[in-house]
Parts: C-alpha cells; structure tokens; sequence
C-alpha cells in the first residue's frame, strides 16, 4: 500500500511539474516578442547633428577658375532646439536637421531600408585658406590667385542647407541584448551600412553672380553605422545612432539656370542622430 501511494505521489508530482513547465514555456512562448522578424516594418523620424572634414572645392564657369583648399565647414541646427514652430509644427518640421526612414525585414534580424538625411553644411566664413586660379569677371576680384586670403562674404558664401540630402538605402543587423521581465521592451544593438545619392538644393554666393535655387542630384556618398534601439510595447521604438560616411559631388550647381557655373567638392562626414518610430507587423 505505501508503495503504491508513493508512486501516486510520485506521478502526481511529475505529472504537476508537467504541466506547470509546458504553461511556463508556451506562456514564454507567447511573450517572447522580436520586434525585428521577418514580415515587420518600421518608420521613425528624428534629428540629427552633423560634422564635416575639410575638403578642397572646385569651381568653375565663363569667366573664373578657381581651386579653394583645405576648407573648414559645420552644421546648422535650428534654434531654439525643439521649439514647436520649427520641430514639431507640420508645414515646417524638414527646417531642421531631420531624418527620416522606413524599413522592412526581410529575414530575422535582417532589415533593408530607404531614408533620407536632411543634414545642413555651411562652410565657416571668414576663415583663410589657399586658393589657386584666375577671375577674368570685371571687379574687386579679377586677378590670379596662388596663396592665403580671406574668405569674405563679398567674396564667397557656401552651404548646403536646404540641404545636403543624403538619400540612401542601407541594410541593418539587429542583435537582441536583453528583454525586460514581461517583455514589455526590447533592447537591442544594430550595425549597418549603405549608399545614396545627394541631392541638394545649394545655397552658393560667388561674386555678383545670383545663386542657385534648385534641387539637383549632385553626387553620391557611401556610409556605415552603427546603434541602440529600444522598442516598448511592441510598437514604439526609441533609436541613437552614429554614422559615419563619405561624400563626393562632382556636380555642384552654384548659380541660377542660364549661368553656366559648377562646383566639385568631396568629404567625410559624421552623423548623430536620435529619432522616435513605430514597429509594426506587415504580415506573418
């Protein structure tokens, strides 16, 4: 009689261990939520510093021809940052250095991208530099250059600041880290790489010449990044983001149409970006 109570008892524990560890591995299962598996997609906007390496600009047209060496640049953020007029107010949220991207995943973990960094480049003024070359235009300024002078705004004004577009497609690899008791979030490091093109609207003051005030696809650029990304609830995601890249345009417009005038610029650049998304499910 014992023995045989004890083998109940014993199947009976066995059978309650059973049961509670086939419920807590489907409910794990239930909750073990990848925000980046095949069939998801996401959108996020956000903002962006940006830094530049001294680069060498070439310019040329009718009458000019001149190499600038060596010139200094930065960013332009609008301020003050996060005001409601500039950031978040609907006909005026690209004046700032925003980005903006979509994204879809293809395989777990893997996703493929297409986005666009508005970032802003401004060329420092005042600053010296070398510049080689002829102006043959009537005016202060005609002569042939081969050393230091002073970049004034009489002379020359460069940006890039509606904007330089990077529009470019990327491929992302998302490493889960960690996933918060009940799953509610989901930490996660991702690394990526991509190219584009540029396509800018350059705001360019040279001489008396009247500036440019189109979009033209002006080059190409190449980049690797690399990230933090927490996502709650299974939808809102929080992203920070470091890119590094490289940038060559061959194809400047300086002046307005029927001014024959191009410029030739090439650099690296750096890129910190935070943003705010959503996560969403495209299909099983």
């Amino acid at each position: 009689m014992r023995q045989l109570i004890r083998r109940g008892a014993t199947i009976l524990v066995l059978s309650l261990i059973t049961v509670f560890n086939s419920s807590a591995q489907s409910e794990a299962k239930k909750n073990d939520f990848n925000p980046h598996k095949k069939g998801r997609a996401y959108f996020f906007w956000g903002w962006n510093r940006g830094f530049y390496s001294n680069s060498t600009l070439k310019i040329a047209g009718d009458d000019y021809n001149l190499t600038l060496h060596n010139l200094r640049a930065h960013d332009r953020i609008t301020k003050p940052i996060f005001n409601y007029n500039d950031y978040f107010k609907l006909g005026r949220i690209t004046i700032p250095q925003t980005n903006m991207r979509i994204g879809y995943f293809f395989k777990d973990n893997w996703a493929i991208t297409l986005g666009v960094d508005h970032m802003k480049y401004v060329m420092d003024q005042n600053q010296v530099a070398k510049v080689e070359g002829t102006i043959t235009r009537e005016g202060d300024f005609k002569g042939t250059y081969n050393g230091d002078m002073v970049i004034t705004e009489d002379f020359l004004t460069f940006e890039h600041t509606d904007g330089l577009n990077y529009i470019n497609s990327e491929v992302e690899r998302y490493f889960s880290l960690k996933k918060l008791p009940t799953n509610k979030v989901n930490i996660a490091f991702m690394v990526g790489a991509g190219a584009g093109m540029l396509f800018p609207k350059t705001n360019a003051k040279f001489l008396d010449y009247e500036r440019n005030d189109r979009f033209h696809v002006s080059g190409f650029g190449l980049s690797a990044k690399a990230g933090f990304e927490l996502t709650f609830f299974k939808h809102l995601t929080l992203k920070g983001e470091a890119k590094q890249g490289y940038i060559n345009m061959p194809n400047i417009i300086l002046h307005e149409k029927g001014i024959n005038g191009k410029g030739k610029q090439q650099f690296g650049f750096s890129e910190l970006t935070a943003t705010i998304g959503w996560n969403f499910r495209v299909h099983k």
